[in-house]
């Protein structure tokens, strides 16, 4: 141990919100975890912000009030915020900051873990490979999620995203091997955490599951190191206990808010509508923990979930997640008012790593064909009905009511399913099928003839 770690300070220089300012220290390091111990021998913990020569700003997890200039304790730990983590959290509910709120015992840690990570090698890096069934056709078919791979929903306000994320949590599955989530819940609403926890209980998945819940009456700090808690955790089981880990983050909008607020706070430059120019670099240091590494038989998949601010594509959380990202699921207001669940808007929906990942010896042979043909049709059916809405419906011609219908039945089959409807990948495709097969085989141009031959049942 070094010995200013031996070192305590008695004097703060200021009091912000949940920040403090303390000046003629030795000089600390960046993230490093400081405690607080108040005059009533209540201890707090902290973490460095910023630091320079003989001073800190301080983070207080947990809020300043209370605190004092004078008469209080500070040492620096010479460490960063650090996790005990185990296979035992499996089952678990934990709050923001890894305490656990089940009513059952604190965990015994197999391993203290520094919950900002260490970054990956990208030499090391492993190319994300084999599908995550989450038995919702329009992934499963036409944005499929890999293993190792960040795929966000781009949802907005009153949509039901906490629904599909729960819906997934509960369905996902991987081919014989060992398979968990990790779930965190960034500024949620105690009703939302309660959904979520019921939700997962009833349904017998949650000893499959490590929850951890920084519910909207939580400082920001804890907001933000929710994330790196739930990563923590995730890199544990995935890489010392080889398992396919599924973190599922939501929302990220609130986690952005809360670095705004933040950054606020400490008096810095704003950038994009009040957010810090940092925050792409920021986002990055949580998606990036995702992926595979060589020699490693475990993984880490990501799907975070964000509300965007009137549901503008172009706002900066959901721009620099895009980025960041390989792809995205996009929630859809106008499918959602149609009773449509779940809402999921395929057209601009994408999943970069899909291309890979389907067809002979990974899924099926016709997956590719048929998601491309579903992709080209559905779209031109969206170009017929913007016609239509111009010259009348009775203008069409034949081929394009068969389009029509079509739109139709895929929306109202293949999109559309239940809250408690589980579909097999195999099922999901003979569904496609059923429904490119109301077109002519004519216009079946990307699916191969031999194909065709097979799987293809024109309807009249």
């Amino acid at each position: 141990m070094n010995m200013h770690n031996l070192r305590q300070y008695t004097e703060l220089e200021e009091i912000a919100g949940q920040l403090f300012v303390i000046k003629n220290i030795h000089n600390a390091g960046y993230n490093e975890l400081v405690e607080i111990t108040e005059e009533n021998g209540t201890v707090r913990i902290g973490v460095t912000l910023e630091v320079g020569e003989g001073y800190a700003v301080v983070q207080v997890l947990g809020g300043t009030t209370g605190l004092s200039l004078k008469n209080c304790k500070i040492r620096f730990k010479g460490k960063p915020l650090e996790i005990g983590v185990s296979s035992d959290m499996l089952g678990r509910i934990f709050d923001g900051l890894g305490n656990p709120i089940d009513g059952m015992p604190k965990v015994v840690p197999e391993e203290i873990m520094n919950v900002n990570g260490t970054a990956m090698n990208p030499t090391a890096r492993a190319y994300p490979e084999n599908i995550i069934e989450t038995g919702i056709s329009t992934i499963d078919v036409m944005n499929t999620l890999v293993r190792g791979q960040k795929l966000p929903f781009f949802s907005g306000s009153g949509l039901p995203h906490d629904m599909i994320a729960a819906q997934i949590v509960r369905q996902a599955r991987v081919k014989e091997e060992e398979f968990c989530i990790v779930f965190a819940g960034m500024g949620i609403k105690y009703d939302t955490a309660r959904f979520f926890i019921k939700s997962f209980e009833e349904t017998g998945v949650l000893d499959n599951v490590i929850m951890f819940l920084s519910l909207a009456d939580s400082p920001s700090l804890t907001r933000l190191m929710t994330p790196r808690f739930a990563l923590t955790a995730a890199e544990f089981l995935a890489f010392r206990k080889d398992m396919h880990v599924l973190v599922v983050l939501t929302d990220m909008s609130n986690y952005c808010e809360a670095l705004r607020e933040l950054s606020t706070m400490r008096g810095e430059i704003p950038a994009r509508k009040g957010y810090p120019g940092y925050l792409y670099s920021d986002l990055a240091s949580i998606y990036e923990r995702a992926g595979r590494i060589k020699d490693k038989k475990g993984s880490i998949t990501q799907i975070p979930i964000l509300t965007m601010p009137n549901d503008d594509i172009t706002h900066p959380v959901p721009d620099l997640t895009g980025y960041i990202t390989e792809g995205q699921i996009v929630v859809d207001r106008e499918l959602h008012a149609r009773g449509i669940y779940p809402p999921i808007s395929v057209l601009p929906s994408l999943s970069r790593l899909m291309k890979d990942n389907i067809g002979k010896g990974k899924t099926r042979e016709d997956h590719p064909g048929l998601a491309s043909q579903l992709f080209a049709s559905y779209a031109r059916t969206r170009d017929i009905k913007s016609i239509a809405s111009i010259i009348g419906e009775e203008e069409l011609s034949d081929l394009d009511h068969l389009y029509l219908k079509f739109g139709e039945e895929f929306e109202t089959k293949f999109v559309n399913q239940g809250y408690n409807e589980r579909r097999t990948l195999e099922e999901s495709l003979e569904l496609g099928w059923d429904i490119i097969s109301i077109l002519p085989e004519e216009e079946l141009i990307r699916i191969s003839q031999q194909q065709i031959k097979q799987r293809y049942r024109y309807k009249k």
